[in-house]
């Protein structure tokens, strides 16, 4: 059996990037999880654990700094779609993203690239609907204080990996 390639592909820039480092460490039917480290250096950011619910049309990441400690939650707003080969999925970032601090305020990003986007045709409309609906069921899910229900499989699969590397 071929191993699954995962790509990422933005939207702006617009670049398709293999995540060929990335280690999968869940693979179910909508749900996969990866632990990673950034493709280009950062200084506040040594990598994280993401979640991929690709029936909800969200990538959830916990971030860690440079001391590999907790710095905050990161959600994506995604679509997927087959890649050149039946064993790839392109995850498509679709711009809007929120951000959950550890004293639990959000700050929401990037609507004005979803609207650059639009006005680029960079996207399209209902890829731009999509992307607003999607950020509004995962507002409500953080609202209603059911974060929790997309963490817990990422906080289970760290324990998983760490307990199998030791």
């Amino acid at each position: 059996m071929n191993k699954l390639s995962l790509y990422k592909k933005r939207f702006i820039p617009n670049e398709l990037i293999h995540l060929q480092d990335d280690i999968i460490l869940v693979l179910e039917n909508n749900l996969i999880i990866t632990k990673w480290r950034p493709l280009r250096p950062k200084t506040n950011m040594s990598g994280g654990v993401s979640a991929y619910y690709i029936d909800m049309g969200i990538k959830v990441s916990k971030i860690y700094d440079k001391k590999n400690k907790f710095l905050h939650w990161y959600c994506d707003i995604i679509q997927h779609k087959q890649g050149a080969n039946p064993n790839s999925i392109i995850f498509e970032d679709l711009l809007i993203d929120v951000v959950i601090r550890k004293d639990g305020s959000i700050l929401i990003m990037d609507t004005d690239e979803l609207a650059d986007a639009l006005d680029l045709n960079l996207i399209t409309v209902e890829e731009a609907k999509y992307a607003l609906r999607t950020l509004d069921s995962l507002l409500k899910l953080i609202y209603r204080g059911e974060f929790k229900k997309l963490q817990t499989p990422i906080n289970q699969a760290e324990i998983a990996y760490s307990s199998s590397i030791i």
